[in-house]
């Protein structure tokens, strides 16, 4: 089991957080705070126990090569914004002597952001010598970035293996929120997973028809499998080349008595644009010439019924193409259903990866939901049941 801030002692302590704050930008504005506005409880808790903070993160991808675009200075102001103006200093660099000196001129309940970590090689490589360096600017390491967890980064895994290691508050939330979904959940649980192809989630519904109850399957995929079962699907998005895989996975569910849920109707098109004639058709009726775009009513009647009767929702991926009216349908119903079901107590409900939280805003749902992760490959691994190099590491000990 992984400590947390309240097993660790940091009164006068130098503590160094590795957060994630790549964060989108325009114009050297940072856009969406969510990330910032994330880590700041853990930031705060180890102020005001007395610790200075030196925050440390990843931004973009310069390969180990300083590149002035990707500076995280423009951040620190932001930060400081998620943290009621509280005054963010700035090190020009993540080890050495800038960082060493911006740490000592730090005060005792001060906060520090160093320079971007993936200016050097050493971050991405895990480098033992550069794991070093970071933590002998600190007493105790706290990982609050479980977007990132999925990474065998020297700011992730083997800075942990130097340092006293606690999960930030954003951590614990998220790994008890997801130990809540898969691994110790109240039944009955289903899983939404959509997309456009199966061959980006392959995984995530191989180890999932082996855990949860009912999956539903929307976006592109379903029409993979509905083509695997015979079903004519028209001009829409499928993977032929995928039947016989879509195939073992139906047998595989089916051998554990996870229940699959496709679309039995759907709403078809003949092209892909915002205000597109569309129709609805049963499935088995798609015209030779239409898309499918989104679930129809029978579809969406059908995964309400479903989550009525469960208690435990894990979701990634809309069902539909969400991004253009009036192929939101399906996602907005669901969405708002599951909300409900949250709020009258019936159902926990978690859901990550970049189009779902997108889905999940646009039905004005996301803060109804009982966690929504704001990790993306992180999130999808954790789907796929692999070990997570920065979870792990915490709970080595």
């Amino acid at each position: 089991m992984f400590k947390t801030l309240d097993d660790i002692d940091v009164a006068g302590r130098c503590v160094l957080v590795r957060g994630d704050l790549n964060v989108p930008m325009r114009d050297g504005q940072v856009t969406d705070a969510t990330r910032l506005d994330r880590l700041a409880p853990t930031i705060e808790t180890l102020t005001a126990k007395g610790a200075k903070v030196v925050v440390m993160s990843h931004f973009g991808r310069p390969k180990g090569t300083v590149v002035p675009e990707m500076s995280l200075r423009p951040v620190a102001a932001a930060l400081s914004k998620s943290l009621g103006g509280r005054a963010v200093a700035f090190a020009e660099d993540c080890i050495g002597a800038p960082a060493r000196a911006a740490v000592d001129a730090l005060a005792s309940d001060g906060v520090l952001l160093l320079e971007n970590l993936r200016f050097h090689k050493g971050e991405e490589s895990n480098d033992a010598d550069f794991a070093a360096g970071l933590a002998a600017l600190g007493d105790v390491y706290v990982d609050d970035a479980f977007s990132a967890s999925h990474r065998a980064h020297a700011s992730i895994e083997a800075i942990a293996h130097l340092l006293p290691a606690a999960a930030g508050r954003n951590m614990e939330a998220e790994l008890k929120a997801l130990g809540a979904a898969l691994d110790n959940p109240a039944r009955p649980l289903a899983a939404i997973v959509g997309g456009a192809k199966v061959s980006s989630k392959l995984d995530v519904l191989g180890h999932l028809v082996s855990k949860v109850d009912t999956l539903i399957i929307g976006g592109g995929m379903a029409n993979t499998f509905l083509f695997a079962q015979g079903v004519a699907v028209g001009a829409s998005l499928c993977e032929k080349d995928l039947a016989d895989t879509a195939r073992d996975i139906l047998a595989k569910a089916a051998a554990s008595n996870c229940t699959i849920v496709l679309p039995v109707d759907a709403a078809v098109a003949a092209e892909f644009k915002e205000g597109a004639a569309s129709e609805i058709v049963p499935i088995g009726a798609v015209p030779d010439d239409r898309m499918v775009l989104d679930f129809g009513p029978q579809s969406i009647a059908a995964i309400e019924a479903q989550l009525a009767k469960c208690r435990t929702l894990v979701w990634n991926g809309p069902l539909g193409a969400f991004e253009v009216p009036p192929f939101d349908t399906a996602t907005v119903a669901v969405a708002q259903a599951a909300a409900r079901l949250t709020t009258a107590g019936k159902l926990t409900t978690v859901a990550g990866g970049g189009d779902t939280v997108a889905a999940l805003a646009h039905a004005g749902v996301a803060e109804t939901f009982s966690y929504v992760s704001t990790a993306g490959g992180a999130f999808l691994e954790w789907l796929e049941g692999r070990e997570l190099p920065g979870v792990a590491v915490l709970n080595s000990d």
